[in-house]
């Protein structure tokens, strides 16, 4: 939840829409449980699906590691604090419809834990995060807060989670969602387009969650919405907004009229509105003067034709002389101190604001359990395939072949970066080498390089054949359309499966720049070969049938249908005699009953091919 009062809708204006490059090569600190509670929409979603939140948190890693290029940093809730605690079982009460009167009141100290269902499914979580050698960092007591101190320090570049106290925590950059079927998948908050957009830094967004209310305090104060508070915060600068709402909250100090107020309030300057009297005005035309003056002589302020006098004032008249704007400028003040004296009551109705405890927690920097001068300890392991088969089996019952299958982006991130540092084992997994760049492929206007891997020492001793497995339906110039409706379960791409002369390969969708870095000889071929298709194929459409130019000027002085006006610069075929008609129809009806009886010949089925391929 994080504030309330519908408080990302005030963000929402300012927020980013950015690319699949994004975090490639950054680290991103992820609040675990916003990815847990998510896999109750999972269920809404897929009945059918086993363990949700395992399934989820697999495929999102997977994705967010292989497809996006980031380094994710997870990290859990601690224990709550008693704060927390109190606010959870109010929300309990509010959610159940039971009375609000006959809420509990929890001894000071006493914490509630969360509930067992909840504390299991981490706890399997992050044992699922071990085996695939993501770093896990437990939190001292809410994970957005410690995800916002490590962007806060420099440790992490972005903070992905809902929780919109992450600003109030320190969080320069918070990802709320990502839509993996879209071209520009994540929404993006910068703090410094919040403070630009609506002139709000970190101490003006905590005076909001005091007066709206937060995970800690949903009461916050009675009568006081966003806009009001957002309204009331920006009369007062960052060092003087939570001392100003201390002194409010104990009847210290309530702003009347003439009260100075902010710098950047047009109707609190340094110079006083003092009230003068107002001249006598013209009840014809509005402006200074009388009446019979002007039935004389016109005044200066009218534009009159030849005769005299003034010219009647319009419907809704307004004087724009100094006196009128004065008085006008001293009524807007006079309402404005008196939304404010409203507002300052509301403050002083509401006991024990606002709570020193709250602040003190928003702007403290010890949310984990490091040092804050050495940092935490991040690194990234390989991943365990064998252990994480038989967890992903036991919990899941997929198949090994499956597990194997779907982890495969990751394995081949984790090769090409390591041969890019000269570090790299020999074969991807013990039984892929290189092959070669096959294509450029484009996914949401974003260019991949397809990779052909080539199974070692394996043979299978088949005809030659191409096995396209189902689930990837990748083509050969393949560009998906954008879809911005969001998989909760995101499963992972799926290689596409060849077998050539007896021997099996893998083709897998890679990030250009990682495959260059990895291997740089290989890139720079395919893209010559490339290249010189081009040139060729751009030669042989530029080139025109002879003859073409004749037949569109043989017929001067008669209109050319639109068909012979535009004439299309494909070759122009001659009309062949009916006899090489039937012949080249039968030919054709020949192939493809040999295609179709070569392409049925193929016993292999998809479980089986998926075996041979990912089974060790």
């Amino acid at each position: 939840m994080g504030v309330g009062g519908h408080f990302w809708d005030l963000l929402k204006p300012h927020a980013r829409r950015e690319g699949f490059d994004y975090l490639r090569n950054k680290r991103v600190a992820v609040d675990l449980s916003f990815w847990i509670v998510q896999h109750e929409t999972a269920i809404r979603k897929r009945s059918f699906a086993r363990n949700p939140h395992l399934r989820l948190t697999f495929f999102r890693t997977v994705n967010l590691f292989s497809k996006f290029g980031a380094f994710p940093i997870f990290v859990v809730d601690g224990t709550p604090s008693p704060l927390k605690s109190q606010a959870r079982i109010r929300r309990f009460f509010q959610a159940s419809g039971l009375d609000l009167s006959s809420l509990p009141v929890p001894e000071d100290g006493v914490l509630v834990e969360r509930n067992g269902a909840f504390r299991k499914c981490v706890k399997e979580c992050v044992e699922l995060l071990e085996l695939l050698g993501m770093p896990v960092l437990e939190a001292r007591g809410e994970a957005e807060a410690l995800c916002a101190q490590l962007n806060y320090e420099g440790h992490v570049d972005a903070c992905i989670t809902a929780d919109s106290d992450a600003f109030l925590f320190g969080a320069s950059c918070v990802i709320k969602c990502i839509h993996p079927n879209s071209r520009e998948p994540f929404e993006c908050y910068h703090f410094s387009d919040i403070e630009d957009g609506l002139g709000l830094r970190r101490n003006h967004l905590i005076a909001i969650a005091l007066l709206v209310g937060n995970d800690h305090d949903l009461r916050g104060v009675q009568g006081i919405g966003v806009d009001t508070a957002l309204r009331f915060v920006k009369t007062f600068s960052e060092e003087e907004i939570l001392n100003s709402l201390k002194e409010i909250g104990n009847g210290e100090k309530l702003l009347c009229e003439g009260d100075a107020g902010s710098a950047d309030d047009p109707l609190h300057g340094s110079d006083s509105i003092s009230p003068k009297p107002r001249p006598s005005h013209c009840s014809f035309c509005g402006h200074p003067g009388s009446k019979r003056e002007h039935f004389k002589v016109s005044c200066t302020d009218c534009i009159t034709g030849d005769g005299p006098g003034c010219l009647k004032k319009p419907y809704k008249f307004k004087c724009d002389c100094s006196s009128c704007n004065m008085d006008r400028k001293r009524k807007e003040q006079k309402k404005h101190e008196s939304w404010r004296i409203k507002v300052c009551e509301r403050i002083t109705l509401e006991p024990n604001f606002p709570n020193n405890e709250i602040i003190e927690m928003y702007l403290s920097n010890n949310h984990g359990y490091f040092d804050g001068s050495s940092g935490p300890c991040i690194s990234w392991d390989r991943p365990r395939s064998d252990l994480l088969v038989d967890f992903l089996a036991f919990h899941q019952r997929w198949e090994p072949s499956f597990i194997r299958q779907k982890l495969l982006p990751m394995m081949s991130t984790i090769y090409l970066r390591d041969m890019a540092t000269n570090t790299a084992d020999e074969l991807l997994c013990d039984q892929y080498e290189f092959d070669s760049v096959h294509r450029v492929k484009t996914r949401y206007g974003y260019q991949l390089f397809v990779v052909k891997w080539k199974k070692a020492a394996h043979t299978t001793g088949g005809t030659v054949c191409e096995i396209s497995d189902d689930l990837a339906g990748s083509r050969q110039h393949e560009v998906i359309n954008v879809d911005d409706q969001d998989d909760i379960l995101e499963e992972s791409e799926v290689p596409q499966i060849q077998a050539v002369d007896g021997t099996w390969f893998l083709l897998t969708d890679e990030d250009i720049e990682l495959v260059t870095a990895a291997f740089p000889e290989e890139v720079d071929r395919f893209l010559k070969e490339k290249e010189l298709k081009e040139s060729k194929r751009g030669k042989s459409v530029s080139s025109t049938p002879e003859g073409t130019e004749s037949e569109l000027t043989k017929s001067k002085g008669v209109q050319l249908s639109i068909t012979e006006f535009y004439r299309s610069t494909k070759v122009l075929y001659q009309a062949k005699p009916a006899d090489d008609i039937v012949n080249d129809s039968k030919s054709f009806r020949d192939a493809s009953s040999k295609k179709k009886s070569a392409g049925s010949s193929s016993k292999f089925s998809k479980s089986v091919r998926r075996r041979l391929l990912f089974d060790s």
